[in-house]
């Protein structure tokens, strides 16, 4: 069995903005790269070592909901961006289901807890009939140094 990747295509810097786009197969096992990535991008950002783990485990959840919805051999497609003293993730998945991740889960608690801001949306994939794109956004600001 192979797993196609696509690792880490990097933008230019635009203003302030740095942007890192990793695509992986839409598999549980793929999950570890993004917690890895958001790992290595918050610790250089300088964020604390608790807001590396509530983003790490933010990610976590965050690809894990996609997952589930994601169509047959999908594409997990993740976005992850400075915004000076915050990041920003956008994760998204082609799926079959027109509604999206559930908000009244256990798991979007956990999720809504660890980000400072949350959120879905879901659209018509023009590409692909019945199918819709999926995607979650959230984002965290870097806890003050004292």
């Amino acid at each position: 069995m192979s797993v196609e990747r696509e690792i880490a295509h990097v933008e230019p810097e635009t203003s302030a903005s740095n942007v890192v786009e990793v695509r992986v197969a839409a598999e549980p096992t793929q999950l570890a790269v993004m917690r890895a990535v958001i790992g290595d991008l918050a610790m250089r950002a300088d964020f604390d070592v608790d807001s590396i783990a509530d983003l790490r485990l933010a990610v976590d959840e965050a690809c894990s909901s996609l997952v589930r919805l994601a169509a047959p051999a999908a594409a997990l497609v993740c976005r992850f961006r400075t915004l000076g003293e915050a990041l920003a993730i956008t994760a998204e998945v082609v799926s079959d289901d027109a509604f999206g991740p559930r908000k009244d889960t256990f798991s979007w608690r956990v999720l809504s807890a660890l980000a400072d801001s949350v959120s879905t949306s879901v659209e018509s994939d023009p590409a692909a009939d019945g199918s819709h794109l999926v995607r979650i956004e959230l984002t965290k600001g870097r806890t003050a140094h004292v």
